[in-house]
């Protein structure tokens, strides 16, 4: 393949998702996101000019753990996994040109290849390894950056006491070279200020990073070192490079030194892995590094994280069936800016597909059909070459211009959200034309005109029928097949106003998105609610930690600290009453509360505990309630706790929560008695 011939090549990759468990509304975001890039990239480039990427991870002690407690050997269990996900994607039109899995040959090969190529340039050695680890993120994390109780702050279980032989890769030899990337390339990351949180994390200093594992067999054997397992985050990394290994024609995607071209899309929690990690590797192995690192922001639920520890997942297959995947796609595309956080709400999921597809997209399309059945016999009438500015929708044409020009734009960045808000603002400048030009009153007087001003709302439609189709394919394709437009399976871009056929039939059918009437609405409701709900109670009766398998010298390291107990583990020792006593629980009042910077669930906050003054407590809340809403609050906390620095602040203490995985409620005084009252 020429230099000509790889000008316009686009590669675009969503991460692979780890074969844990099936996929929720979180994963479908980056997907239908990913796929909605790629599919406006063909329709601007051309089909063969694009390759969208997606797959699984399905190494790790984590899938290990998990078949195990299914009953299941670790490959069967993934391939069940890696089915739902094909699935999920197949339900919800997901155009992906490879589906690439970790346990595939093809990827196991080339993982070896590259570790090879490490061994051979120096850039890996043999050593050992000693840290706090979280099996569920395949994780290993700073005291400083863990919750109270030595738990991960992500998944809220404790961390294990890891120490091990271990192949390390040098990645303190990488710092300044990373650093020299970010110069070179301001928009290696975005946005912007993930850039800002991952330079500064390379500023602070890079260590050699441990890339083998010896206390589990699930993985890529490492070459040469058989009791040793490839890291699985290297071993994932690396699907983005191996999916394109097979064929020379794929290979051009990847790109060179010079042009690299490949864009990774995926959540602000992985980026450390992706913009620190995978570009050091492949600077090691000489392998040109990838374009761009694009970080998304996390739906929550209610405040919270989603997670199936938790429960609180939203099936996006479920609502999909229930009002039509372009709605769930439309939803997810249109609320959020790409890169912000958003919390998911079934309410404002109904209220936007009710007032924006139905009223406002939906009802253009049905009136228009309507009236040019009535009013022209179902045909359309286009206006003679002759015809005045006005006649021929001139100031509808110059919005339709401008919008085109704000989507095109919006993409380039690429931003879905603020294209789609174009071209609803296009959507709602149609209707308006059509109730201001009134062709139901103008048919009375003037039948052509009335003609004219249908067809160049038909123009519009057609218009929209195209640049829809990133966003919602399967609902695009109706709009242009009740138009009557010839070949309407096949898109393109708008280019001319004035393009719609003269004298096309339109085949208007049913309601392209059918209002939803309160009945209904509530009925949804109630059933989307009682299944979370439901998933709630599932998730907290089976909470447990993660069972432990530390290696027998990591359980007598002197280091290692037992971890906390809980109502999950089974019975919880007993204490004597002085052991008891030697808790000083006070009642304290919030003064002041903000939120800790980089720390998405931590918070900050100043206590008045009466006699023994003002303290600062570091306490993980910020998913279960804001800054606002809790200053002013009476909490009772735990006054004498020896201090220790969380998130880099220095915490004075502990507030005391209700709940296992999640926090559900703090703990609170029944009546109003004095700050810094003892409790007892």
């Amino acid at each position: 393949m020429s230099d000509a011939d790889t000008d316009s090549l686009y590669y675009l990759t969503t991460p692979i998702y780890y074969a844990s468990d099936v996929p929720h509304i979180g994963h479908a975001y980056t997907t239908i996101v990913g796929d909605a890039i790629c599919r406006y990239e063909r329709l601007r480039r051309g089909a063969g000019q694009v390759f969208f990427l997606t797959g699984t991870d399905e190494h790790g002690e984590k899938i290990e753990r998990a078949a195990s407690a299914s009953g299941l050997q670790p490959q069967a269990w993934v391939d069940r996994i890696a089915d739902e996900y094909r699935s999920a994607w197949r339900d919800l039109n997901i155009q992906y040109d490879d589906f690439i899995r970790t346990t595939e040959p093809r990827h196991e090969q080339v993982v070896q290849d590259i570790w090879k190529r490490l061994i051979e340039r120096d850039e890996i050695y043999l050593g050992h390894y000693e840290g706090l680890y979280c099996v569920a993120c395949e994780g290993f994390y700073l005291e400083k950056d863990l919750l109270p109780g030595n738990l991960c702050p992500d998944h809220k279980r404790p961390v294990e006491l890891v120490r091990e032989e271990s192949y390390f890769f040098r990645l303190s030899k990488y710092q300044q070279p990373l650093l020299d990337l970010y110069s070179r390339q301001p928009d290696f990351i975005e946005p912007k200020r993930r850039m800002n949180e991952v330079k500064s994390f390379v500023e602070s200093g890079l260590k050699d990073l441990s890339v083998s594992r010896t206390s589990f067999r699930w993985g890529v054997p490492v070459p040469g070192a058989e009791k040793h397992v490839v890291y699985v985050w290297i071993d994932a990394l690396s699907n983005y490079y191996s999916a394109l290994q097979a064929h020379e024609r794929t290979r051009a995607f990847w790109g060179t030194a010079d042009r690299p071209r490949a864009i990774h899309l995926m959540g602000k929690e992985i980026i450390r892995f992706h913009a620190v990690y995978w570009p050091a590797l492949l600077m090691a192995a000489g392998i040109p590094i990838p374009r761009k690192i694009l970080a998304h922001g996390w739906w929550t639920v209610d405040g919270e994280k989603m997670s199936k520890s938790l429960g609180n997942v939203v099936d996006p297959r479920k609502l999909g069936a229930d009002i039509g995947v372009d709605a769930v796609r439309y939803f997810v595309l249109r609320e959020i800016p790409l890169g912000e956080d958003g919390d998911f709400s079934y309410d404002a999921l109904l209220n936007r597909y009710n007032s924006e597809l139905a009223n406002d997209l939906g009802n253009l399309l049905n009136r228009t059909l309507a009236m040019v059945e009535k009013f022209s016999a179902g045909k359309s009438r286009r206006w003679p070459a002759t015809a005045s500015d006005e006649t021929r929708g001139q100031r509808l044409a110059e919005q339709a211009l401008r919008r085109r020009s704000e989507v095109e734009a919006a993409m380039a960045e690429p931003q879905p959200q603020r294209a789609l808000e174009a071209l609803f603002a296009l959507v709602r400048e149609g209707n308006t034309y059509l109730e201001q030009q009134a062709p139901f009153t103008r048919v009375k007087t003037d039948p052509d005109g009335a003609a004219f001003i249908l067809y160049n709302v038909l123009e519009l439609l057609r218009w929209l029928g195209l640049m829809l189709e990133p966003f919602m394919p399967e609902r695009a394709v109706e709009l242009r097949r009740q138009l009557g437009l010839p070949n309407a399976q096949q898109g393109g871009w708008p280019q001319t106003w004035g393009d719609f056929p003269d004298g096309l039939a339109v085949a208007k059918g049913a309601t392209l998105f059918p209002r939803i009437d309160p009945d209904r609405q509530k009925e949804l409701l109630e059933t989307w609610r009682a299944a979370r709900r439901a998933a709630e109670e599932k998730a907290r009766a089976a909470a447990s930690p993660v069972p432990a398998t530390q290696p027998a010298a990591a359980a007598a390291s002197p280091a290692a600290a037992p971890a906390p107990s809980s109502a999950a583990d089974g019975p919880i020792p007993e204490v004597s009453f002085d052991e008891f006593k030697k808790l000083d629980l006070r009642v304290a009042c919030v003064v002041s509360c903000e939120r800790v910077p980089k720390k998405d669930k931590l918070l900050k906050v100043e206590l008045d505990v009466g006699p023994l003054g003002h303290r600062h407590v570091v306490a993980g809340l910020a998913q279960f309630t804001t800054p606002e809403e809790l200053v002013g609050k009476r909490v009772i906390i735990v006054a004498n706790l020896k201090p220790a620095k969380i998130g880099g602040i220095l915490s004075q203490g502990m507030i005391l929560a209700i709940g296992q995985e999640a926090i559900v409620g703090l703990l609170a005084p029944d009546r109003d008695v004095a700050v810094g009252s003892a409790i007892r």
